[in-house]
Formats: C-alpha cells, structure tokens, sequence
C-alpha cells in the first residue's frame, strides 16, 4: 500500500472501525527483561506492533487517537488478550512475568479493566504476580481521584507496580513516596551512552540508590551497547532491557530463557564475597513464609506453630518477596468472637495479599550501610527482606542488624595494625570496593614501599626496623587526615593512602612532602659514615656483600578517573605492580600512572 494511502487510515476510519481493522493487523511483540548478575529472562515487555499498517508513524500515535475516539479501553483490552495468549505459548510463562503498559487515561476504568483481567488470568491459570503494569509517566498518575484505590487493588490482587520512562515524566517522586511500587524502570534518555558521561553516571547511581532503599527493583531500558550495559551493571541495575539484549519480536520461537554471555560477563563482578556479605549471611533468620494468595487460615496457622514470632515473609509465585504479615493486624479478627469465623466467610474471604505491610528489601550483596539505611527509612519495619538474584533469601531482624554493626566494628578493631594503629587489609579492601565503585570523581590509590629496608632491618635489629615502620605512620597522620584521605598499612613496609576529589597536583606534592620526611627522618637512624658514605655494607639477594644504599619511600599512585567504575578489584592489580616498579625507578620515588595506561602501552 503507497504510503499516502497508509496516511490517510486515521483520517477515513475511527472509533469502532478503527479498531475492526486493528484486530486483523495489531500484534503483541514481546521484548525480555533480563537480570543483570545471571542472565536469565525474568519477564517481557508486551509493545504493540502492526501500527503502521493502520498509517500511525509510532504506537503513542495510534494509542491517542484510539483515546480520542473513546476506544482505549477496547484496544487495552485486544492487546491484552494477545500478550496474555503469547505468554502462556512460552515454555517457561510460570515462572516470568509479563510487562503490560496501563495508560493514565485508562485509570477512571482502572478497577474494571482489573475484573476482566483477573478472569483472564484464571482461565489460563496465572497468577496476578504474574503480571506487572507499567504505569505511563506521559501524565502525572496521582492526580487522578480514582488512581489510589486502583493501586490499593491492584497490590491486594497480587499484580505487581512498575514506574515507567523514569526520570522524564511527571510524579514520579510522588509514586515513590506515596505509593508501594516494585520496580522503576529509568528512561533510556539517562542509558544512553552512560559510559562517557559523568552527569548521567552520576544519576543512574543515585537512582538505584533511592530505589533500593525502598525496597525497589531497577530496570534500564534501551541498553543498546556492551559499554551501556556495563555501567548499569556497575551501578548496581538489577535488570536490563534493550537491543544490546534482544529486540522485540512478534514470534515467540524468538523469545530465549536466557543469556549465558551476560551471566558470564557478571560472573567476576561476583566472584568474591565482602566482608558486610559474609556477615550478613551468618545473620540470615529463614522464617516460615506464606504467598501472598493463600488463604488467611494458613497465617493463623503459621503462627500457631511458630509462637514465638510475631511477622512472617510473604511472596508471590515468583518467590519475591511482597513485604510482611504481622500478627498485630490479625488482632482484631482473633480476639473478636466471630473474627475468624468472618475471615472465612465466603462473602468476606481475603487473601493474605489484603494484609500485607511494606518491608525493606535489599541484595544479599549489599553493604550494611544499605541495610541500615533500608531499615532506617521505613516507619514502623520489623525487619529487612533480602533477596538472591531477585529471589527471597531470608530476612535480618532488628536484633539481627545490631548484632551485624557490633561484629563489624569488632572485626574492624581486630583489623588495626598493633604496630601503627593504622586501618588493616579489611579497611584498605572495603575502601577499594567503595572508592572504586563510585565515580562521582576522580580517585588516587597510593601504594608506599619502603625500598632497601631488610638490609637495614638486618644490620639494626627488629626495634630498629619497628622505629621506621611506626616514623612512618606518624608522617602519614600528619599529612592525611581529612575525610576525603584514607591512611592503611598493609603489613611490615608496605602502606596504602586513598585519596578523592584533588587534583593531580593537590595529590603529588603531599606525597612527595612526606618522602623527603621520611628520607630526612630514617637518615637519622644510620651511623654517622654510613650517613656521609650514603650506603651500608650488606648482603644482596644472590648473598654476595655489596653497597647498599639508604632505606627510603617509594609511592606509586594510580589514578582512577572521574566517571570510571571498577567493581573488580582484581582488575587493578596488575597497573600496581607497574606503577610501584616505575617509582623504585624513579630519583624521586614518586610516578603516577592513569587506570588504562599500563594496558595501552601492553597493547
């Protein structure tokens, strides 16, 4: 058909003939949501497909004219039933969950919208938890009178909520603050080409952040490159979707469970386990739970044979957690006469999902400043939810938490140098994890090595050597103290100082200050010949006596640019090595070296 005739569609059909022709070309393409750290296609977006056919240049424009016409609810309603056919044809349906845009307009209609769809669902037996409703950020959701009590339905039906096109609508705080949603999906306006741009980093971080906190999950849509996709990663994204993943596709033999090349690309990401991770799992209480569907009398159940606590977790199908149940909001039913025989009651019947109170949920791999700040941020919370690759992992009660900070301070007391005093190799990983992790600005690990100290040690003695190790250590107070510096000693010779926020000249001249310190302090330490000679006798290393000369400092400082996020730390280790040679070498002991630099000049 010429394109002038497919133009004019809109324009020679509306209403109801609109949507007739609708029906014989309008399809349902469906496009995976994929979760970062495994790869595995935890649900699909349903997008309309065949518009053009009907002379729409995009989907929104077929959609408003559809509104204009007074015929939305009716497309809804096609479009729905054939994503909902599409989804049961996937092999693994039951165990995903179906994206399905709902659009502001529709909301007066919401609750009947949900009628329909609830009998929809039970025909083909899939759970509400199945389904999770986009909600269009094109207008602003809260203002419309009806929009609560149709959230306030759609959470006790079991469907799950998610924050569409974030960061570019309107209310989306207001969503947050005041509403309990699951997921919030950013705009592809804050994905593209995040990985060059600092402002955009900046954002995406502080997103995840605040969703996190909340106990919300975070989708990127529009990852279109390797690049874009490991900085959402980077930034702690939960889930991904866009063409760098897979296109949207009308036939389902397209769809695939999963992506086993961004599990493997996550997999070093994931390799070690940090000391707030380790806590937190010794912690872990793993309470009885309920569904979010069953029946009220398995709660009273539950906590009949479980007395002695007073809140359980409830899922959904999924295994996600939904928040928890508190034996306080069953109260009135159990010491009312008749309360439980009214819970069961045909006419009165509730599921548990009527009952259900928001919690805290936070990543098992989380640092236990987040679980505080979860638990911190919630009125009125018993506990923290965790989950494992989006599934429930157990639960930190408040005790719990407290006992976590205890033995983390205690570790962290075990963990200072008895020489020094200084931060140990815990405090030093723990800074590296988070230094390098936040890329707000630019960041400088210093590695200080003292060169020719066993001769010495061996010529002076242990108290000898201790004197040097501790004159250092009080030289790096002296310099570094600010809450952007961080002083550690790695053991024996070896220091560490972390620095953020300078420039390359705010860093270097502190650095070389306290190398002529140092050189001028350990000076003092030889005789008075070995001190005008400039060396001493000694062994080397193939045990032949030779000239030695002074101990003194070396420092080699790598420089991790502003917008570079490193969560592998291993990544790092051999451009230490290299900047630490290059410092021996150097007259004044100082080199500095970029992140990338050792790995150009190898290529």
């Amino acid at each position: 058909m010429p394109a002038a005739e497919r133009i004019a569609f809109p324009l020679l059909y509306a209403g109801e003939k609109l949507l007739t022709l609708g029906k014989a070309v309008l399809d349902s393409a469906f496009q995976p949501i994929v979760e970062v750290s495994t790869g595995a296609v935890f649900g699909y977006e349903s997008l309309i497909r065949g518009h053009e056919q009907l002379g729409f240049k995009s989907p929104i424009e077929l959609i408003d004219r559809m509104a204009e016409a007074g015929q939305l609810a009716a497309l809804d309603q096609l479009m729905a039933g054939r994503a909902l056919g599409k989804f049961t044809a996937l092999p693994d349906f039951r165990n995903t969950t179906l994206f399905l845009n709902l659009d502001v307009r529709l909301i007066p209609q919401g609750e009947a919208l949900l009628d329909t769809m609830l009998r929809h669902l039970r025909i083909h037996s899939i759970p509400p938890s199945s389904i999770c409703f986009e909600l269009s950020e094109r207008f602003d959701n809260t203002a419309i009178p009806e929009f609560a009590a149709l959230v306030t339905k759609m959470r006790r039906s079991g469907f799950k909520i998610a924050i569409d096109d974030f960061g570019v609508g309107r209310g989306e705080l207001k969503l947050l603050c005041d509403f309990p949603v699951d997921y919030l999906k950013i705009d592809r306006h804050f994905i593209d080409g995040v990985d060059e741009a600092p402002r955009k980093q900046h954002l995406v971080r502080n997103i995840v952040n605040i969703a996190h906190t909340l106990g919300i999950r975070v989708i990127a849509e529009g990852v279109e490159t390797e690049a874009e996709f490991l900085s959402c990663r980077e930034f702690g994204v939960d889930m991904v979707q866009g063409y760098y993943i897979a296109r949207p596709s009308v036939n389902v033999d397209d769809q695939r469970s999963s992506f086993p090349q961004l599990r493997d690309q996550s997999r070093s990401r994931n390799s070690t386990i940090s000391l707030d991770e380790l806590l937190i799992r010794k912690q872990i209480e793993n309470l009885p739970f309920v569904y979010e569907n069953d029946p009220i009398e398995n709660v009273f159940e539950i906590f009949r044979k479980n007395a002695q606590n007073n809140y359980f977790p409830v899922l959904n199908v999924n295994n996600e957690p939904r928040g928890i149940i508190q034996e306080s909001q069953l109260k009135e039913f159990i010491y009312h006469p008749f309360g439980r025989d009214l819970l069961k009651n045909r006419d009165y019947l509730r599921p548990v999902s009527h009952f259900v109170k928001n919690a805290p949920i936070v990543s098992l791999d989380s640092d236990t400043q987040d679980l505080i700040a979860a638990f911190a941020n919630m009125d009125g919370c018993d506990c923290v939810l965790l989950t494992e690759n989006m599934r429930h992992a157990g639960t930190i009660s408040a005790a719990s938490l407290i006992r976590i900070l205890n033995e983390k301070q205690l570790k962290t007391a075990l963990d200072q140098n008895p020489l020094t005093g200084l931060p140990g190799n815990i405090a030093i990983a723990n800074y590296l994890k988070n230094s390098c992790g936040d890329a707000e600005q630019a960041r400088y690990l210093c590695y200080c090595d003292f060169d020719n100290f066993k001769p010495f040690n061996d010529r002076y003695g242990f108290h000898a050597g201790d004197h040097a190790i501790t004159l250092f250590a009080a030289l790096m107070r002296r310099y570094f103290f600010l809450d952007n510096e961080f002083s550690g000693h790695i053991g024996g010779d070896d220091f560490f100082v972390g620095l953020q926020g300078l420039t390359e000249e705010e860093v270097l001249h502190p650095l070389g200050r306290l190398l002529g310190d140092f050189a001028a302090e350990v000076m003092t330490l030889y005789s008075s010949q070995e001190r005008a000679d400039g060396y001493i006798m000694g062994h080397g290393r193939d045990g032949v006596e030779t000239k030695i000369p002074l101990m003194r400092c070396s420092i080699g400082v790598l420089e991790i640019p502003e917008g570079v996020v490193i969560s592998d730390i291993d990544r790092i280790s051999s451009e230490i090595a290299h900047v630490k040679a290059l410092a021996k070498r150097s007259p004044a002991g100082l080199s500095m070296l970029r992140f990338g630099a050792a790995l150009d000049a190898a290529a």
